[in-house]
């Protein structure tokens, strides 16, 4: 059940597009919280606010933070007409790139094609700026990053999205299906990489849930497997899509140890087109039970294995002094899983250079 309290805001903590962090007195105690004016309204110090305390309530770690639900002001009217968290007490109205009203509706009532533009799903959030780096440093002029509504929800909350704007290694950011927050909102992954490809001018795309992943040590109870479907939707769009590898060496414990189960699964049973798959540059005693493990599950019969070297991804984020962590666990723990996802990338930026030099060779 949710658990709401009211609370005062005894000082905005700092600030970034979107998002809002406060320190809050509620119960009597001085706690953190966030907001999201375009959702709550503006908030400022004295405010007193409706809180969601659930998370913390339940004394969980990633995620336990206090959210506002409302605060006194009242938000700007959207010009929108699409309703995202539709029939939840926080259902709010956005302009889609697909509506009537959108300055975008002719192209994107034309866009039935990605014409060939690359598109990079990874698994995890935690990977998306190194696969955005990768693809910078491989030739792509415009990235975008798609985010898919299998996790959290509002893009304003990922600190690494927040980050790539800024340093300029993605230009927008589209956000599809429940998410919401992007550059763009759209009703769907479909629309949404035509919408990066028609509208944000993109010639790589990145795509993935937000921050928060759901696993069960199940199966198929995992949020990345749904988010694979945008695999499909690349395909049967006419894009070149790619899958990157989810991969873990630092505990031999670890249901993932290796390649995650969870990889093969989605090369193996969820995508339904042909793929590139982006298999890292690693050291023999790494790559070879990787290699083996993509033999033995046959994939070379189903798709493109293509050993690409993440590493310019690794270090473009290094150089730019954005943070890679996953899980806890930095990028010195587990280079291989940012590698991986380096290699995606570059290995789509690859695919965007060469484009754009076909189509100046061809004027």
């Amino acid at each position: 059940m949710i658990r709401l309290r009211r609370a005062t805001v005894s000082a905005v903590k700092g600030s970034r597009p979107g998002l809002l962090e406060l320190a809050v007195e509620v119960d009597g105690r001085t706690e953190r919280a966030l907001c999201y004016p375009a959702l709550t309204g503006p908030v400022v110090e004295g405010d007193v606010v409706l809180l969601n305390t659930t998370a913390v309530d339940l004394g969980l770690g990633t995620g336990g933070t206090h959210f506002v639900v409302a605060g006194p002001n009242e938000r700007d009217a959207s010009p929108g007409h699409v309703m995202k968290l539709r029939y939840t007490p926080l259902q709010a109205v956005v302009p889609t790139v697909e509506e009537q009203a959108s300055p975008h509706h002719e192209a994107m009532a034309r866009a039935t094609s990605l014409d060939g533009l690359p598109v990079a799903w990874v698994p995890l959030h935690s990977m998306v700026a190194a696969a955005a780096a990768g693809a910078r440093t491989a030739g792509a002029a415009r990235v975008a990053y798609v985010m898919t509504d299998g996790a959290a929800l509002p893009a304003w909350l990922s600190d690494q999205v927040a980050a790539l704007r800024s340093t300029g290694i993605i230009e927008a950011v589209v956000t599809v299906g429940q998410a919401l927050g992007g550059d763009l909102e759209a009703v769907n992954v479909f629309s949404g990489l035509l919408a990066a490809r028609m509208v944000a001018g993109a010639d790589a795309v990145i795509v993935a849930d937000g921050p928060g992943k759901v696993g069960t040590a199940t199966p198929w109870g995992a949020s990345e497997l749904a988010s694979a479907m945008a695999l499909n939707a690349a395909g049967t769009l006419g894009g070149r899509p790619i899958a990157a590898l989810r991969l873990n060496f630092s505990d031999l414990s670890y249901r993932h140890h290796g390649i995650s189960p969870h990889s093969l699964r989605v090369l193996a049973q969820v995508a339904l087109v042909p793929l590139h798959v982006a298999i890292p540059v690693l050291p023999d005693e790494r790559r070879d039970p990787v290699w083996t493990a993509l033999r033995e599950a046959r994939l070379e019969e189903r798709h493109q294995l293509v050993e690409v070297a993440g590493q310019p991804g690794v270090d473009l984020l290094r150089d730019r002094g954005i943070p890679m962590q996953t899980m806890g666990r930095t990028e010195a723990e587990e280079p291989e899983f940012f590698l991986a996802a380096g290699a995606a990338g570059v290995l789509a930026g690859r695919m965007a250079a060469g484009a754009a030099r076909w189509r100046q060779e061809r004027a």
